[in-house]
């Protein structure tokens, strides 16, 4: 959802009432919610003019929808024809959200530090098991909360997972009340593997990342490599071609960007600079040199934000990716 998607499901939110807003926010997922919540209390300036413009869209938009019905149905039907009936279940676990995912769904709603005091003392296994099925970057928080014997475990687990039997399932039910019912019927679900273990390090700093790398090595050198193949850091926006790079621009603002190219290459920045008016790169030339050292971790605040956007777009196939990188300290 855009900052601009935000601003008006806010506003048609708030034009609904509290009961009718309250039906709506029951189909959102936590992300959505808090970022609803955000816009709603920060609301002002709201013109008359907005709210009819969000009203009649909302409008049109409801009269060309077609009622069609038995929609889990002919998902379900068109999926396995297509894909088969081991690979349509895996995608369908995900799509219809049944009734098993209740635990799992709790855990998305908890804030990070919460989860890992809660699976903290579970054997890794079990924890990796749980963090496949949650969201990449709240994954990599609940790591965070972790000592790095533990954090390093967890994500060897992670990358070397393929695929959720039954049996692990079961031991998720034990670890979190009726986290999955059911277990006994469930296909064994595609989640884990390099790729995941890739995207949680992606949202981790620079200095976990190394230690977890290094760990994985040590264990397989070829694993780590593959990890490393997977993930996609700042630096590799030098690899989106100009039109996805004039694609991102219009995402970000200008402050959070002079930040995020702090201690990049000089080909990065020019890069970034050729895809804007001349007088927009004059403007980030200049806020950029005065805007003097700053402390790495804000420099990696920033750039994770615009990653989120980068995989956004590339998630919507607006953009195509490639990628690696960081390390501590203070950056020119």
């Amino acid at each position: 959802m855009s900052d601009a998607g935000v601003r008006r499901g806010a506003i048609l939110l708030m034009s609904l009432g509290e009961t009718e807003a309250a039906e709506v926010f029951k189909y959102l997922g936590p992300k959505d919610v808090q970022k609803l919540g955000f816009a709603m209390a920060a609301m002002e300036g709201v013109t008359r003019e907005e709210v009819d413009d969000v009203l009649r869209d909302f409008r049109a938009a409801s009269m060309n929808r077609a009622n069609l019905g038995a929609a889990d149905e002919y998902i379900r039907s068109v999926l396995t024809m297509a894909l088969g009936t081991d690979k349509a279940a895996n995608l369908l676990d995900r799509i219809l959200q049944g009734g098993d995912n209740t635990g799992i769904e709790s855990l998305k709603w908890m804030d990070s530090s919460s989860v890992a005091e809660l699976i903290k003392n579970e054997h890794p296994q079990i924890i990796a098991t749980i963090l496949v099925h949650l969201e990449e970057d709240q994954a990599s928080e609940i790591l965070g909360c972790f000592v790095e014997r533990l954090r390093n475990d967890v994500i060897l687990r992670i990358a070397t997972l393929d695929g959720i039997q039954p049996s692990a399932l079961r031991d998720l039910n034990e670890v979190l009340t009726q986290l999955l019912s059911g277990s006994d019927k469930i296909k064994k679900s595609a989640l884990g593997g390099v790729k995941m273990a890739a995207e949680i390090l992606n949202f981790m700093g620079a200095v976990v990342e190394t230690s977890a790398i290094q760990a994985i090595r040590e264990y397989d050198p070829e694993l780590a490599q593959k990890i490393q193949d997977k993930m996609f850091v700042f630096e590799n926006v030098i690899d989106i071609d100009d039109r996805g790079i004039q694609l991102l621009l219009r995402e970000v603002q200008s402050d959070s960007l002079v930040l995020a190219l702090k201690g990049t290459s000089q080909a990065l920045r020019d890069k970034i600079f050729k895809n804007m008016s001349q007088r927009a790169a004059e403007m980030l030339r200049d806020d950029f040199e005065a805007k003097g050292p700053v402390r790495l971790s804000e420099v990696e605040a920033e750039q994770k934000e615009i990653l989120k956007i980068v995989r956004k777009l590339a998630d919507e196939g607006q953009i195509v990716l490639g990628g690696k990188g960081g390390d501590e300290g203070l950056v020119e």
